[in-house]
């Protein structure tokens, strides 16, 4: 058996759904950012133990967590309020933990949005560490969102999740995604005056992770990206065929990207060394692999 770690901040629409899905697992970690709704009043019906911690970043309530709140298993499994465990996922989960040959697993999500799975344009499969053996991995921030820090090796389920990104309207996605986009434009900044573009991983990286960093890094340094990653997802990722939906999410996503190269832009014109300045990596990782989480999907 595992355990299961939820995020959630003012998810009150999406967190019994969310428990719900969990329940399969005897030992259910809901781990709030102090919600100002009735997420907890929700949560506080189900059979689970809650946890506040004030957020910080994504990468550091996820160490957070690991670090603080003791599981009953040895190995966890993290969800976000709009995901959902399925009873598939659930039963490989268990599968793989019979004898497990790394320190944590990638799973792929499936982006539903305006009712519909948005296979093409979201660039199926997209990975995220999901599984993974407390002790062995941890997360640092990388633009607004995380990435792994893990010493051990990783694999790969098949089985997948459900991710309702849009579950609590398009005001709420944009919003989101104007504060995102603040932190992407750091990151942009220090990626194209720092970083550099891994040809050989980009064309034979061993893992799509692996390649989906690469590209990362190359997308940044493309003319015109916002338009560039509009015709690529709807066009060449088939994104045309996801209808109104792929339109919309492609439409979206170029409107994100055009957002990170505004503010970009204006922090390079008015500089803020405060901001623009990212801390130095935490010692106490040593010489752990780090491997970027979603970085093309916000």
């Amino acid at each position: 058996m595992f355990s299961v770690y939820i995020l959630t901040h003012n998810e009150e629409l999406e967190i019994a759904a969310c428990i719900e899905s969990a329940l399969l697992s005897d030992d259910v970690i809901v781990v709030d950012s102090c919600s100002s709704d009735r997420t907890l009043a929700i949560a506080s019906r189900y059979p689970v133990r809650i946890e506040q911690h004030a957020f910080e970043s994504h990468g550091k309530q996820r160490t957070w967590m690991l670090e603080t709140i003791a599981p009953k298993h040895e190995w966890v499994y993290i969800l976000e309020a709009d995901e959902r465990l399925t009873p598939a996922l659930f039963q490989e989960c268990l599968e793989t933990l019979q004898a497990p040959q790394h320190v944590g697993y990638y799973v792929a999500e499936r982006v539903m949005f305006m009712g519909r799975w948005i296979k093409r344009s979201t660039q199926y499969p997209r990975y995220q560490l999901r599984l993974l053996r407390r002790g062995k991995v941890w997360f640092d921030d990388y633009g607004h969102t995380e990435r792994e820090v893990y010493e051990g090796t990783t694999g790969f389920l098949k089985a997948t999740y459900p991710h309702f990104t849009c579950g609590k309207g398009l005001s709420r996605w944009i919003d989101k995604h104007n504060r995102y986009s603040s932190d992407e434009a750091i990151e942009t900044l220090h990626q194209l005056e720092n970083g550099t573009v891994d040809w050989r991983t980009l064309f034979f990286g061993t893992t799509e992770v692996e390649r989906r960093r690469a590209l990362k890094n190359l997308s940044l340094r493309v003319p015109l990206r916002p338009i560039v990653r509009f015709f690529y997802m709807y066009l060449i990722l088939g994104g045309c065929w996801d209808g109104k939906a792929g339109f919309t999410w492609c439409t979206l996503q170029a409107f994100y990207e055009y957002l990170i190269l505004l503010k970009a832009w204006e922090l390079k014109l008015n500089p803020m060394p405060s901001t623009l300045s990212l801390p130095d990596p935490d010692p106490s990782l040593g010489n752990r692999s780090v491997v970027e989480a979603q970085v093309l999907e916000p």
